[in-house]
């Protein structure tokens, strides 16, 4: 069947799902690229629109475009796509000449390690991934244990029935360093309070990052449990357990972007008590303006709390009430910064 994806300019609008759809063809690698100071992003498992990963990079995009007067292009993912289909649409994002390039999730691994050689005046990034490497490659990683580990400081304050919930996406390393770091942070904080645990698919399966019904399930069987706060790292799917922890009355706690801003789940907005930020959008707009002003970066790029590239945001009134609480996470922050506290970054 023919890959169909979209790929367009980028607006500074609201981040609606989009699925206006133009076929790809293929076409030989070449270093002619034909417009200047234009970038792309390619999105991961749930596009644009997912309330999170992906509307985290899409935020620096759209910020480069206002701010670096860039052209942007976006181009969206297809279900159970193939590493070739990832190759063919990092190949025409380069052929057209965006510079930089950049693969939204360590599943672009593969495409990247394929593609950057054939474009060595392009740079490529890529987020949450350092397993390929190159003179042209950027790899934007975070410390999400460390956001995670404040976010289980959160729940074990917040929970009255001494129950909170972890739910993944997909069981893999990255997601790990999630599950890790939270349920640190809850057994520091109260070695009472049990952490429920459930992977919504395993690999190669990646349903877990892109559909709410599985994430809204499980958060629904935790619920049931006695949890009455439930983190989830699960893209798109985890817009589900917002919405079964919001409707019971119980505690949600985002990741990547802050989920309480986000306009797709305002309906639930006052019961996600906080979020597990990954500042996406910095990286991507940092990496752009780096192309622009001549000196690209390379290599690791490292976002950790220290440089608030990770971190629990506030913007809930009710979170911000919680004096005990917010003193508790604060105090936390504080320790990982100084380093006595380390956070795992494996369960």
């Amino acid at each position: 069947m023919r890959r169909i994806t979209r790929i367009a300019t980028v607006g500074i609008a609201s981040a609606a799902l989009a699925l206006t759809a133009t076929a790809c063809g293929g076409k030989t690698s070449s270093d002619a690229g034909s417009a200047k100071d234009s970038a792309a992003i390619a999105y991961d498992i749930g596009g644009r629109g997912d309330q999170s990963f992906n509307d985290a990079a899409y935020a620096g995009l759209a910020k480069a475009e206002k701010e670096l007067k860039v052209k942007g292009s976006e181009d969206e993912p297809t279900e159970g796509e193939s590493d070739a289909d990832k190759v063919q649409r990092l190949t025409e994002l380069a052929r057209a000449g965006n510079n930089p390039v950049i693969g939204v999730g360590f599943s672009y691994a593969p495409a990247i390690k394929k593609v950057a050689p054939k474009f060595p005046k392009t740079t490529f990034g890529i987020i949450d991934d350092t397993s390929v490497t190159g003179k042209n490659i950027a790899n934007m990683v975070f410390n999400e244990e460390q956001g995670s580990y404040l976010a289980g400081v959160a729940a074990a304050k917040a929970t009255k029935t001494n129950k909170v919930g972890f739910i993944g996406g997909v069981e893999v390393p990255l997601i790990k360093k999630f599950e890790a770091g939270f349920a640190q942070g809850v057994k520091d904080t109260n070695p009472k309070v049990t952490v429920l645990k459930q992977y919504l698919t395993q690999p190669p399966n990646f349903d877990g990052f892109s559909k709410p019904d599985l994430g809204k399930a499980a958060a629904q069987g935790q619920l049931d449990k006695g949890a009455d706060v439930i983190y989830h790292a699960a893209g798109l799917a985890g817009s589900g357990s917002i919405e079964a922890a919001a409707t019971a009355g119980k505690w949600a706690i985002g990741v990547d972007s802050d989920q309480y801003s986000q306009a797709g789940l305002a309906k639930y907005k006052a019961k996600i008590l906080t979020s597990v930020t990954k500042d996406v959008s910095d990286a991507v707009f940092n990496l752009i303006k780096s192309v622009k002003d001549g000196k690209p970066q390379s290599g690791e790029v490292r976002y950790g709390l220290d440089k608030d590239g990770v971190g629990l945001a506030d913007s809930n009134p009710e979170y911000k009430k919680m004096t005990d609480l917010t003193a508790a996470v604060e105090k936390a922050k504080k320790g990982i910064i100084d380093g006595t506290i380390t956070v795992k970054t494996t369960p």
